[in-house]
């Protein structure tokens, strides 16, 4: 198939690309390189004779338009989007230009085409978004995120996708635009832009710095590997039934608390400090306005439906993750040079 992806030089999208491209498929990258993008995400294909790049931004809705007649794609996979909860909190305005108008934006572009081309059986616009669309769990283990979860979000940041999730919904609904949407859990691994709780996490601690956690670290979320997360979107593209929403986790719950002492055993273990542990070095911090107590996937309809299952566990992945980071400073030391990375954000109030 040829793909185009949105936000491929991102954290997630940079692994999808990565995958399809590996996979066989053409691959056109659009991204508009913002802060937490990195062409050095996709370095190892971008020279393969299936990959192309496109510096574009998704609330340019003429350059966008005129990216997919060009291309002409089998398949949009939208990623790109303002995500840091912590950022939106400071300034929503971004999320909701970028990810609510862009993605209509692409609707629009994708829908020209669709028609264009006399609405091809094929075609797919396959919209990627977030659990925290669905709000906050109580701490009942047996109470999960499901498909029919009703919408609560609860930052300017899920809010933005909440409201991209509905918009493609009605563009199915309305237009007939044959549409697949999904929802994932916490990513975390390698290229993991270093404003996310994991990669400051490891970051500070190699650097004998204070390891942030929020409140008491009693915040609930479920991880899931980002190739696993690459590896199910592609699996949805394929198999996913059209119309349909796919809940994809990691099946991985742990608190904050405990995510942050397993980063630190692992530490002591590959690069033990002169003195001391890592976890001497954790400090809790006033929460986040809003903080959203628990996250967690019921995975049961990627399951048996289109047969995925994540294959990573979290000691496994933040290991790997641990280890690509200590292999891998000329990648994340420039980007600690980005504004806003290293602060702490999202305190403001109104």
């Amino acid at each position: 198939m040829k793909l185009l992806v949105t936000g491929g030089a991102g954290f997630i999208g940079s692994a999808v690309v990565r995958q399809a491209v590996a996979a066989g498929h053409d691959v056109i990258n659009l991204d508009a390189l913002t802060y937490a993008a990195c062409l050095e995400n996709v370095a190892a294909v971008s020279e393969h004779p299936r990959y192309q790049f496109e510096q574009i931004d998704i609330r340019d809705a003429e350059a966008v338009e005129d990216c997919i007649r060009r291309h002409a794609p089998d398949v949009i996979m939208h990623l790109a989007a303002e995500s840091h909860v912590d950022r939106s909190i400071d300034g929503p305005g971004v999320f909701i230009e970028t990810n609510v108008i862009g993605t209509y934006h692409l609707l629009q572009a994708a829908r020209g085409l669709w028609e264009h081309q006399g609405r091809p059986g094929g075609f797919r616009f396959h919209h990627i978004s977030t659990d925290e669309v669905f709000g906050s769990l109580p701490e009942d283990p047996s109470i999960k995120f499901t498909e029919d979860t009703p919408y609560d979000p609860r930052s300017p940041y899920s809010a933005s996708k909440a409201s991209s999730d509905h918009l493609v919904r009605a563009w199915h609904e309305t237009y007939g635009l044959p549409v697949l949407l999904s929802n994932c859990s916490n990513n975390y691994g390698p290229y993991h832009f270093p404003e996310k709780l994991i990669p400051v996490i490891i970051l500070n601690a190699l650097a004998g710095k204070p390891l942030p956690i929020y409140g008491d670290g009693s915040n609930i979320r479920d991880w899931l590997y980002v190739e696993d997360h690459a590896d199910a979107l592609l699996t949805v593209l394929e198999k996913g039934r059209v119309g349909r929403s796919y809940n994809i986790g990691g099946e991985n719950e742990r608190s904050n608390l405990e995510l942050v002492r397993t980063i630190c055993a692992i530490l002591d273990e590959l690069q033990p400090r002169s003195v001391g542990t890592y976890t001497d070095l954790i400090t809790f911090v006033p929460d986040r306005p809003g903080h959203d107590a628990r996250y967690a996937i019921d995975p049961a309809r990627i399951r048996k439906e289109l047969g995925w299952r994540p294959s990573v566990s979290v000691e496994e992945g933040l290991r790997l993750t641990v280890q690509w980071y200590l292999e891998n400073e000329s990648w994340w030391r420039p980007l600690q040079k980005r504004q806003g990375v290293g602060e702490r954000l999202g305190v403001r109030t109104a």
